[in-house]
């Protein structure tokens, strides 16, 4: 069984229960309730949109991952949004 399935409905993939991404779901539903009962910030975005979840399989992958978390925030731009 794949760790993901499609629903026939409304053609959305869901997680199956018991697998690695329902699992990681459920944390980040949990963390979002708890960050924002503590916030009183009911319903509020906690986790990024649309990015990429890896799973990192090796420590050639590690090192490389840790390099980029490292020197990755010093190619961003100034942004006045967010400065």
């Amino acid at each position: 069984m794949s760790p993901t399935d499609i629903d026939e409905k409304s053609g959305v993939r869901k997680a199956v229960a018991g697998s690695l991404g329902s699992v990681i779901g459920a944390f980040k539903s949990a963390v979002t309730r708890e960050i924002n009962l503590k916030r009183n910030t009911p319903a509020f975005p906690v986790w990024q949109r649309n990015y990429f979840e890896r799973v990192i399989r090796n420590d050639q992958e590690l090192t490389l991952t840790r390099e980029y978390i490292a020197t990755n925030p010093l190619e961003w731009h100034p942004d006045e949004e967010y400065a």
